[in-house]
């Protein structure tokens, strides 16, 4: 049961599927199904902070089923994106249905795209990492590889990272920083790793500019397989899927800050510095990703056995109704401000700069 349990991740696929697949207004169940019916749900279910113990925990780690089931997303997600560019290609499609087909595509970059692609992207073999970046091409944003493993993960609750949001930022600030300051970041990192390895910059040795290439291939065949108007849906997609992924990033880190030591450098990363999240249904459908204190205090476990920490910061809902609610920054400095400083206050939060 607890493998299987992890197939309800797929329902969010079967809504994009009905989405892709019928007209009219039910182009935009997908939407309904992840930003109303799952944080609707998740106000009712408060979630389990049970840990499975070391020796369970060895045997889920070792057990390939856990793996196969995100290695499945890959060529799925492709399917969907041939799919998608089929359906939009149509010259018969509504102006609205063409809108509720776009933020379709858009979730299924973000939730299978990216979330799944950060999952292997943090495995050490080389099969499991081509996925990620397969994945992060369909939202365009493969630079993520290089930026999260290698920049995030070591700069996370501080300011020199892009992606770890302040707080009082509002969210839509934090997109245009985020996004512009991650992908610099992945060029910077990119070009440090060469010169270290004594290797040139314009050369296919550099990452950052074979993902360049790779991506701008894609959209040129697209262009010439199907028109430009196509191309242009694509892109509104991904731009949806990376912005997905950027509302996760704001919602993570809020607000939490690692201290600085003498002056010199920030402590350890700690459950502390990531906010996280129980709620059952936001812990399916994005792969546990919601348990994201223990992600970042050891970013190389395995979704299935990521744990609870009692001194992390507890959200009070589940990340599809956080990100929502993130939309609406009034509303949104209202209710976390409160979480933040009452956190603040306890023995776990104390420890916070």
């Amino acid at each position: 049961m607890n493998f299987l349990k992890y197939f309800s991740a797929f329902l969010s696929m079967v809504a994009i599927f009905i989405s892709m697949t019928a007209g009219g207004i039910w182009t935009f169940f997908a939407v309904f199904y992840s930003f109303f019916l799952i944080p609707f749900l998740e106000l009712f279910i408060s979630g389990s902070e049970e840990n499975y113990s070391k020796i369970e925990e060895e045997v889920l780690k070792k057990d390939i089923k856990y793996d196969l089931l995100v290695w499945a997303v890959v060529p799925l997600q492709l399917i969907i994106m041939g799919f998608f560019l089929h359906r939009v290609s149509q010259p018969d499609l509504k102006t609205y249905e063409l809108v509720g087909l776009i933020l379709s595509f858009g979730i299924s970059c973000g939730v299978f795209g990216i979330n799944v692609a950060h999952e292997l992207g943090h495995r050490s073999t080389k099969h499991e990492q081509l996925m990620s970046k397969i994945l992060l091409m369909t939202s365009l944003y493969m630079h993520f590889f290089i930026e999260h493993n290698r920049g995030h993960h070591k700069n996370v609750s501080t300011d020199e990272d892009p992606a770890s949001s302040r707080r009082g930022e509002w969210l839509y600030a934090f997109w245009f920083r985020s996004v512009k300051d991650s992908w610099l970041s992945a060029w910077h990192l990119e070009s440090e790793r060469l010169k270290k390895a004594n290797q040139n910059f314009w050369s296919l040795n550099n990452e950052m500019l074979v993902y360049q290439i790779i991506q701008l291939s894609l959209l040129g065949a697209i262009w010439i397989f199907f028109s430009w108007q196509v191309m242009l849906y694509f892109l509104a997609s991904a731009t949806g899927g990376f912005l997905l992924l950027e509302t996760v990033n704001y919602i993570e880190h809020y607000g939490l800050r690692r201290k600085m030591i003498d002056g010199a450098f920030y402590e350890k990363v700690l459950p502390i510095h990531s906010w996280n999240s129980n709620h059952p249904v936001g812990r399916l459908v994005l792969f546990e990703l919601t348990r994201h204190s223990d992600h970042h205090y050891m970013a190389s476990r395995k979704y299935q056995v990521l744990r609870h920490f009692d001194d992390a910061p507890q959200m009070p809902t589940g990340y599809p109704g956080m990100m929502v609610l993130a939309t609406l920054p009034p509303l949104w400095f209202k209710v976390m401000h409160r979480h933040i400083d009452k956190y603040k206050e306890s023995k776990g939060g104390a420890a916070l700069a």
